[in-house]
């Protein structure tokens, strides 16, 4: 009863089909799989792959990429388990609801919340730098006033920029949110396209790349330790490994979008490995050959991929060009699944009345979450427009980690308290796989800056406010069972 109340697996399901408030399945493996690819390869490997080399893990860098991909391996596991018995929307949220009660559902799904929102205005402050670049290339220059948020922070203090708005950055949210109004469908085929060609695109930069690396800057491959936690070292690859799981978002995506999807039972679980297949494939390849190709102490640059190819003594004009177009173009599909992602989220929470109703009402015409979608677009543009890149990064990762770990630790409560139950995907090796899922979630959490943790903390008070102004009154599983 209370906070610890728990809807039932059986109830979830009427719920997904219930009539007037389902969503319109229209997603196969493929169109899902490229929903998880586009959201996963963007700003990660255009953006932090450079930065994370420069100032934790060296060329090891690479290995923060595989340990981020292990823990999400052994989390995905334990998704599939869920997303084949409770095919609905909500994700990590509604299998936390389903194994250990509506606080804990509600702390995941505000932690992913922060995750989705911030996500999307992060990805669009980046469109915005590559689109700036590609314009000024081209002799066209948009505005100072409107090409960036109007403060920045200097060392621990916010000061102004001199500028209004970062305009492309909310337009570029804007048209994203108007997209995914009029149809899920008609996003995913666009995405579709985006992803085929920017993976393609980048696969094309690992092997012509490959071509110029210098094994020499691979050495040493784990630099030693400067003294600190974070500095280098094995320690450095945990702490770069625990920022770069911020390239690892989409993963969790996929299965908010259980409900749009043919089949979820099996489509669920075979889109989320083949999501994670390809894109730890293509981290891996990406991080190896910047590295190879320049120093990594002189990768702390915003274009990593870019900055590589420039320091090469060849003529890689078109390839950078085609690495423009990738960033412009590719960066969109991010900020689209982004969006998506938080949307199922407050749909789910509005379905159970821990957040406004409106939140799960679905467009008569469009059969989209309508409401949900234009909140949703609106909060991402206004924090891509008027908040700064650098007060946003550190706050991507930390919230996702959590929701992964308690996924893990549902698997092990509900093979207890529900152990006949019909389960179309089975975690193999429990309670092993979920053990070592938490470990490593824990652990990467562990390694990230102790800023991210106090950044945490005042998001979750804000959210227990949240809840108890709100969420908790208005709870539609408290009310049926205290007879209201």
């Amino acid at each position: 009863m209370g906070i610890w109340s728990r809807k039932s697996v059986d109830a979830m399901r009427l719920e997904a089909g219930a009539s007037g408030a389902h969503l319109h399945r229209s997603l196969g493996v493929v169109s899902l799989t490229a929903f998880g690819v586009g959201s996963t390869i963007g700003a990660g490997i255009f953006v932090l792959t450079g930065a994370q080399a420069a100032h934790h893990a060296g060329p090891a860098v690479t290995y923060a990429f595989m340990l981020a991909s292990l823990a999400c391996f052994f989390a995905g596991l334990c998704y599939a388990e869920f997303a084949a018995m409770v095919p609905i929307a909500g994700s990590a949220y509604s299998y936390a609801y389903a194994t250990m009660g509506e606080l804990v559902a509600w702390i995941i799904g505000w932690c992913i919340s922060l995750e989705y929102v911030f996500s999307a205005a992060v990805v669009a402050i980046g469109w915005s730098g590559y689109t700036q670049s590609a314009l000024g290339d081209l002799g066209l220059h948009v505005p100072a006033l409107l090409a960036a948020a109007p403060f920045k922070l200097d060392g621990n203090h916010i000061v102004a920029t001199g500028t209004l708005v970062n305009l492309p950055a909310v337009l570029v949210t804007l048209g994203c949110t108007l997209l995914l109004v009029i149809s899920t469908r008609q996003s995913a085929i666009l995405n579709t396209i985006i992803v085929s060609a920017k993976v393609a695109a980048i696969a094309i930069i690992i092997v012509v790349g490959a071509r110029y690396v210098d094994p020499a800057n691979w050495h040493p491959f784990v630099p030693p330790n400067t003294g600190t936690f974070e500095g280098f070292g094995w320690t450095g690859v945990v702490t770069a490994a625990g920022v770069v799981f911020f390239s690892y978002i989409g993963f969790d995506g996929i299965s908010t979008l259980a409900e749009e999807c043919h089949n979820p039972q099996r489509t669920i679980p075979l889109s989320l490995f083949a999501a994670l297949a390809i894109c730890t494939a293509l981290y891996i390849g990406v991080s190896l050959v910047i590295t190879g190709m320049t120093h990594y102490t002189k990768l702390d640059v915003p274009d990593p991929i870019y900055f590589a190819l420039s320091t090469v003594q060849a003529d890689l004009g078109w390839l950078k060009f085609l690495v423009a177009v990738v960033a412009v173009f590719g960066l969109i599909s991010v900020i689209l699944f982004s969006l998506l992602g938080q949307v199922r989220i407050l749909y789910a929470m509005g379905r159970d009345g821990l957040m406004p109703a409106a939140f799960a009402r679905t467009s008569p015409r469009f059969k989209t979450p309508h409401v949900g979608t234009l909140w949703t677009g609106a909060l991402a543009a206004v924090t891509a427009g008027f908040v700064p890149l650098d007060i946003l990064g550190e706050l991507i990762s930390i919230g996702t980690l959590l929701a992964f770990a308690m996924v893990c630790a549902g698997i092990l409560v509900l093979r207890r308290t529900l152990p006949d139950a019909h389960r179309p995907f089975r975690t193999p090796w429990v309670p092993l796989v979920p053990g070592l899922g938490i470990i490593c979630c824990l652990g990467l959490m562990y390694g990230l800056p102790n800023d991210t943790w106090l950044r945490l903390v005042i998001w979750l008070a804000i959210g227990l406010a949240v809840y108890w102004g709100y969420g908790r009154r208005h709870s539609k599983l408290a009310n049926v069972r205290a007879g209201g």
